[in-house]
């Protein structure tokens, strides 16, 4: 199972952008999922992340701007952007915590991530 983003991309300043994420195959359950990104030099840091059942985090810098989503149904999670800024700019990676089978372990997952570019 695998978790693909969709959604990046090029926007001026002030613009939004809207980022997908959903598994590649049928799992079980998802616990927490979430948005990381990394700009270059810069360690991962958490953007966003959300419970099964709807608690929310946000990073400081982002609060008010983003909203993040999910269907528990569809085992998916999206990240509305709003007012976005040249310093959001990064690869945004998905990340969920995951169980394939009811028997399953619980096990961390990490999309392939999506360039999101902010102009100013």
């Amino acid at each position: 199972v695998q978790l693909v983003e969709s959604g990046g991309g090029l926007v001026q300043a002030g613009g939004s952008l809207r980022l997908s994420c959903a598994a590649s195959g049928s799992i079980f359950s998802s616990k927490v999922m979430g948005w990381y990104r990394q700009a270059p030099g810069k360690q991962r840091e958490l953007v966003a992340a959300i419970t099964s059942g709807g608690d929310t985090n946000y990073a400081d810098s982002v609060k008010g701007r983003f909203t993040i989503s999910r269907d528990n149904a569809k085992n998916t999670v999206a990240l509305q952007m709003n007012s976005l800024k040249p310093e959001d700019t990064a690869v945004y990676y998905c990340n969920a915590e995951i169980k394939v089978r009811s028997w399953s372990s619980w096990e961390t997952k990490w999309g392939q991530g999506t360039q999101v570019t902010v102009s100013s």
